[in-house]
């Protein structure tokens, strides 16, 4: 388009900024103000023209101005009573300091707040232009700067034309930032996707179609969406936006006045909910992902909408966003939301990531997930997923959804644009259009039954054994309902623990009274210190499997755990030997402190346990539960060997594209890789027989 002449006229403007020492990362800062006085400016002198061309006169120009101001453009008086553009201003640079602040301050009060004229040190400033403009003075740059974005006239272009050119602007500005990957900025080959994506799910009427972004940053997905289906359709449509960044909410609520039927609110999408009594046929987000909510956690902790079903890990909000999308998701709507990857699987079951999916999937609201190749966007190279949500699925899609790989599907740009070195070219995107309406599996899609996407993870408590197979017998004891239940516990009448020669070196000594009040004096300040020094580190924290110990009973028999064989072994006072089975040795040591009636003391406790062992098995999940219990069961017979107990069965869902995806790698036969061998060998000969000569 002849609009996209003017981007380097507009870069132009850079040059000055890297000459007066600006930080490169920082021209955005610079230059969006004067990028919005030239949008604004351009569209008030071509409305103007407009009214004039279709018969109004400026003859009086008190009615000609209230007229102007009804159609709720904004308004400047030097550009519409006098007629005085930026340009005009710039002609004379000795007035330019006094006129430029006129200029400035003859705006209508709600461009003023958003360009930020005059804001004070605890006001939203917004594109703050007198903040701009007085570091710019101080530079001695203000007036070349002016000058330079005065040269550049929009006002032959419509606003469609303007937002092209707006969308390329922004588009470097997401390269040379630091911002989060993607926040932005969305490419316009993936703005082209998405709209093709809805377009399959529109039908071509006349009544309004709503379009919301709850991150709509400076509006160009908002607004680009929206003006393609404009295109495609000649639809009317209805658009609403938010986002707490102050520059580009002001970008896209300036943008917003001189569009039909356009709302963008400023503020936090999570917290503030400005539209939270609204229901919107198309949501369309790319929201920050890999940003933490821990600054409006109470917030969302104490949110009485009922958007949130579960909270996500606090370092990644991705899914708070896109619950409260699906929340203000028309009944029969269609949603396309950009993610990193890590909403697919990160989470265990039971967590609030898996939680969530699991509750869109339960919704049914998921219709496919599109994996983007890399390199797509301007400040990452990470893979990217469009989730494509509709409440409103085909018969013939209810309870599955699509996978579709089109990491592939790509052409490779010629010159790189920040770490975007691949877009999607018409064919590219008609293949995945084509996929998704087609809903057929071919070497790139996958159509599955959302139950594969669930798994049980079932928790078990296993009981060790030893080599024969056989764990420590443990009594068994009424309880009041006549029941006899296995108690925890086998309680050893200890005279001594005695811990052998070889672990003296590491400070150990054998214990040989089980209760004392005594310590040496000469050592140590009290029984406490004492306590804390000799059986604290050591005998409270016994690894029963791997120091050598031995624990004497007042009957003269001895207990020791055989590590070769992984069992307790009683030995009686005759030297008769039995193996009990696997188990634990537990020695506990305490302190207790004096009373009124005892002194304090050292108590050591020995017990027999059996050794359990906490695990889990991830098991394939079925919706019907006796068919579930029953997989769980054979899962069980088949891999478990152990004695086990079944503790709780949480219900997870996760999604791996390389799992379904993945192409293992064709190996060479051995014949042909000995083959590769000799040949080297033989070249190896022939060298050394040439070095001979």
């Amino acid at each position: 388009m002849s609009i996209l002449k003017h981007e380097s006229e507009i870069w132009e403007t850079a040059d000055l900024l890297r000459g007066a020492g600006i930080k490169t990362s920082d021209f955005p800062k610079y230059m969006m103000p004067f990028f919005a006085l030239l949008m604004v400016e351009s569209r008030l002198i071509r409305e103007s023209k407009r009214m004039v061309d279709d018969g109004e006169s400026q003859d009086n120009m008190d009615e000609f101005v209230e007229i102007f101001q009804l159609e709720g453009l904004g308004y400047n008086d030097f550009v519409i009573r006098e007629g005085k553009s930026l340009k005009d201003i710039c002609k004379n640079d000795k007035t330019f300091d006094v006129d430029f602040q006129s200029y400035i301050k003859s705006f209508d009060a709600e461009t003023k707040y958003l360009l930020g004229v005059d804001k004070g040190t605890e006001e939203e400033k917004f594109l703050d232009i007198s903040g701009i403009s007085g570091l710019l003075k101080k530079k001695r740059i203000l007036f070349n700067t002016v000058k330079t974005w005065s040269a550049i006239d929009l006002t032959p272009y419509n606003n469609s034309e303007i937002t092209t050119l707006e969308e390329h602007i922004k588009r470097k500005w997401a390269d040379i930032s630091a911002e989060t990957a993607g926040e932005q900025y969305t490419p316009d080959d993936i703005i082209s996707l998405i709209t093709e994506l809805i377009a399959t799910r529109i039908e071509d009427n006349e009544q309004f179609l709503s379009i919301y972004d709850p991150t709509c940053g400076g509006g160009n997905l908002l607004f680009g969406v929206e003006d393609k289906i404009n295109k495609e359709f000649n639809r009317p449509t209805s658009t609403f936006g938010e986002d707490w960044s102050d520059s580009l909410y002001a970008l896209a609520k300036i943008e917003s006045r001189f569009r039909q039927d356009s709302t963008i609110k400023y503020g936090n999408t999570l917290t503030d909910i400005n539209f939270i009594e609204k229901r919107f046929d198309v949501i369309v987000a790319n929201p920050p992902y890999g940003v933490d909510w821990k600054g409006f956690k109470k917030d969302i902790e104490n949110d009485t909408t009922e958007r949130f079903i579960d909270l996500p890990s606090i370092s990644d909000g991705q899914f708070l966003f896109t619950q409260h999308i699906l929340y203000q998701l028309e009944d029969d709507g269609f949603a396309v939301v950009v993610h990193n990857g890590s909403t697919l699987f990160s989470g265990d079951a039971g967590s609030g990531e898996s939680n969530i999916r699991k509750h869109f999937f339960e919704q049914d609201w998921v219709e496919a997930i599109i994996q983007m190749p890399t390199d797509e966007f301007f400040n990452t190279g990470i893979y990217t997923y469009l989730w494509v949500f509709n409440k409103n699925k085909k018969a013939d899609r209810k309870d599955k959804v699509m996978l579709l790989n089109a990491s592939d599907l790509f052409e490779k740009l010629k010159k790189s644009k920040g770490k975007k070195r691949k877009k999607m070219n018409a064919d590219n995107r008609a293949e995945i259009v084509k996929a998704f309406t087609d809903y057929k599996e071919n070497e790139y899609t996958k159509i599955f039954d959302k139950w594969e996407f669930y798994f049980n993870k079932q928790s078990i408590m296993l009981t060790n054994v030893d080599e024969n197979g056989k764990s420590i017998t443990m009594p068994t004891k009424e309880n009041r309902e006549g029941e006899l239940v296995e108690q925890k516990s086998i309680k050893i009448d200890a005279s001594s623990v005695l811990i052998l020669d070889s672990f003296k070196e590491n400070g150990m000594k054998a214990i040989n009274q089980m209760e004392t009040t005594e310590y040496p004096e000469d050592e140590y300040q009290n029984l406490k210190e004492y306590y804390d020094k000799h059986y604290k580190n050591y005998v409270a924290e016994f690894n029963y499997k791997a120091d050598a110990f031995a624990v004497l009973d007042t009957n003269g028999n001895a207990y020791t755990y055989n590590t070769s064989i992984e069992t307790i072994i009683e030995t009686t006072k005759k030297q008769v030997e039995t193996e009990l089975g696997n188990g634990k040795i537990v020695v506990k040591a305490s302190y207790k402190k004096a009373t009124k009636t005892r002194e304090a003391k050292i108590e050591v406790a020995v017990t027999l346990t059996k050794d359990l062992q906490k695990d889990y098995e991830i098991i394939n999940y079925a919706p019907i539960e006796a068919t579930n219990q029953q997989n769980i069961a054979n899962f069980m017979a088949k891999y478990i060997t152990k004695p086990f107990e079944y503790i709780d069965n949480v219900v997870g869902v996760e999604l791996n594209f390389n799992k379904v995806f993945y192409k293992s790698e064709i190996l060479r036969t051995v014949s042909t890789i000995t083959a590769d061998l000799n040949s080297l060998e033989n070249d190896l000969q022939d060298l050394e027989k040439e070095l001979a000569l």
